[in-house]
């Protein structure tokens, strides 16, 4: 007995020996975060603001009654979304289905990598399971068949040089996969090929936070499952070009329905023809994007891209003018040359007075104090926040806002091309459902700040 207790000893004066810590409370250290400044975006930092009609209600909504609140900082796009940004997206989730079609073909086939000269280049990834490591097979083993789609997380090939020339097609295994993404020849005109872009759906889980709390807070407080909270997405993206006809009855606009989202003329001009849901699957695929490029570079995961929520978006209009009507903070309409300052209806309709008949480039007039672009005019701006008319008396004072997932009705902020002066103050509210599109409404993102890039001193 004495011998142990003499060992146990010795084990002991060796282990504290040999701890760094000294046995303090040191906290457990990780990488120093010095966050990057969003490509595009511009820091607008957090304060307190009245939010709300402080001038007169001319439309005597009385929605928007003015309050005290505050916001902490965060990074907004400097301009709206551009139809060359959405493209992006669109050409990402059309280049994976067709990856992970390509994939299942060859693992039908039971085609390797090894097979160049047909479509086993396009094999999953894992499909040569003696480059695995021990986690991968693992995973493979014991969750990927848990699924009803045998392939769901099986990593793609995305170093295989994809081509949709269809002089490039390899073997017709490649052209059979390929013709399944575009609709039948009979649906075709202009000598041109078509994609079925309702097959551009694009697949996303998220973790329902506001829901999981509300669960929390009636059980008191206890762990609660999180399975019931994680959803499933799935959202058709292409944008619904037929609002540009749709939003105006008689009225020939067919010549923007045919160009405005395809044509390169129209590249840097804000997209429009998207709902919310597709706004915010944009969120969704901009953070993942991102994210996958700091996991290559060992880099820290950032704060995902969102809408911002109403209070947000009213902060930053104002661009630090506390008092202003209107983003470049005067309670005119023109500036001293007598240029209108936006892209809305003015003059009862004469929509060409303000330089545009339609939208403008997403960068066009002056930026606000924040060098944010058109957040007056142009498109207006989905945002996270649910419209309820009466919001402002019970919302909180930190960070407002109002988010049901029951509440279809969706917050547009700013006003549009096709809108008359009142909907361009920074305090006027108004709404669109959800699961609607107009060819006047767009959005742009925030990020949470967390942060600044740290500065090297030479």
């Amino acid at each position: 007995m004495k011998r142990l207790l003499i060992l146990l000893s010795i084990s002991l004066i060796i282990v504290s020996c040999g701890n760094k810590n000294r046995g303090e409370l040191i906290g457990v250290k990780q990488k120093k975060w010095f966050g990057e400044k969003p490509y595009g975006m511009t820091l607008i930092e957090g304060g307190a603001y009245i939010m709300g009609k402080a001038d007169e209600d001319i439309a005597q909504l009385q929605n928007a009654p003015a309050r005290t609140v505050t916001v902490p900082s965060f990074y907004m796009d400097e301009t709206e979304i551009t139809n060359s940004e959405y493209r992006q997206f669109i050409y990402w989730v059309k280049d994976s289905i067709a990856l992970a079609m390509l994939a299942r073909k060859a693992d039908e086939l039971e085609l390797g990598e090894d097979n160049k000269d047909g479509i086993g280049e396009f094999s999953f990834q894992d499909s040569d399971t003696s480059k695995l490591s021990i986690y991968q097979k693992y995973m493979r083993e014991n969750y990927y068949d848990l699924n009803d789609d045998i392939y769901a997380g099986r990593p793609l090939n995305w170093d295989a040089d994809l081509s949709w020339n269809t002089a490039d097609y390899t073997d017709s295994n490649y052209a059979e996969v390929m013709d399944s993404l575009y609709l039948p020849p009979e649906l075709w005109y202009d000598g041109e090929m078509k994609l079925d872009v309702k097959k551009l759906v694009y697949s996303y889980n998220y973790f329902n936070a506001e829901a999981a709390a509300a669960e929390s807070k009636k059980k008191r407080n206890q762990f609660i499952d999180r399975k019931p909270f994680i959803e499933k997405k799935n959202v058709q993206i292409y944008p619904d070009t037929t609002v540009w006809i749709k939003d105006f009855t008689y009225s020939y606009n067919e010549p923007m329905h045919n160009d405005y989202f395809s044509h390169p003329a129209y590249q840097d001009y804000p997209v429009v023809g998207i709902n919310w849901d597709q706004a915010v699957a944009f969120c969704n695929w901009r953070t993942s994007f991102k994210n996958g490029y700091q996991r290559n570079k060992g880099k820290p995961q950032i704060s995902r891209f969102r809408l911002p929520t109403e209070g947000e978006w009213e902060y930053a209009a104002r661009g630090g003018i506390p008092s202003g009507t209107y983003p470049w903070g005067s309670p005119y309409l023109l500036n001293d040359r007598a240029c209108f300052l936006a892209n809305f209806k003015p003059l009862r309709g004469d929509y060409a007075s303000d330089q545009a008949v339609y939208t403008v480039e997403a960068k066009s007039y002056q930026p606000n104090d924040y060098n944010l672009y058109n957040m007056a005019g142009n498109v207006a701006e989905w945002t996270n926040s649910s419209y309820d008319s009466g919001s402002y008396e019970y919302v909180s004072s930190l960070n407002p806002n109002m988010a049901f997932s029951g509440e279809q009705r969706k917050v547009v902020r700013g006003g549009s091309w096709k809108d008359v002066a009142y909907f361009l103050r920074v305090s006027s509210r108004d709404y669109e459902y959800a699961d609607t599109s107009r060819s006047y409404i767009g959005f742009r993102t925030v990020q949470d700040y967390l942060g600044v890039q740290k500065v090297q001193i030479k």
